[in-house]
């Protein structure tokens, strides 16, 4: 018997290795099923605010905008590829705990479908990925997904140079 999984959550931050999982996702959502949801999520880190003395809530709406714009044109490329369940959110707080605990007991998540690494470099230096603790602590399935639709390794620094000019 296949796994059916019914409820998937795609963290989203901007970076290539969230776009592939993004695309893994779909394609696991297709194969699952027309009753499986794709839940999309943008977590912005509030901790990255809080050493602003002039707090400016302009610079948090525009990450949000930002966010929600990228999401708006996968829901649309998600859509296009046949899934007819696919929501989105900007949350705030710690991506690392909202991903790997929060969203998936709210939302019924059984499983995440998350890219290798992310966008912030010095974060997973200093205190370890957010795929790494997801993937150490959340209670459902997780997916790291490093390859491409065709199951080829991920496009190199080099390579993805111009990737998020491209967006």
């Amino acid at each position: 018997m296949l796994q059916k999984y019914n409820n998937i959550l795609v963290p989203i931050d901007g970076s290539y290795e969230a776009e592939l999982a993004f695309k893994k996702a779909v394609a696991v959502a297709l194969r699952n099923g027309e009753d499986t949801k794709l839940h999309l999520v943008h977590v912005v880190d509030t901790r990255a605010f809080q050493n602003i003395s002039s707090f400016d809530t302009a610079m948090v709406e525009q990450v949000t905008e930002t966010a929600r714009k990228t999401m708006d044109g996968y829901i649309e490329e998600a859509k296009k590829s046949g899934i007819e369940h696919i929501d989105s959110s900007v949350e705030y707080g710690a991506p690392k705990t909202v991903i790997a605990k929060e969203l998936p007991k709210e939302l019924g998540i059984d499983l995440i479908m998350i890219g290798a690494t992310g966008l912030n470099a010095v974060e997973r230096l200093l205190i370890g990925s957010v795929t790494e603790y997801v993937t150490r602590t959340a209670d459902c399935d997780v997916l790291v997904v490093r390859t491409d639709l065709e199951n080829k390794p991920a496009l190199s620094k080099e390579q993805r140079k111009g990737f998020s000019e491209n967006k």
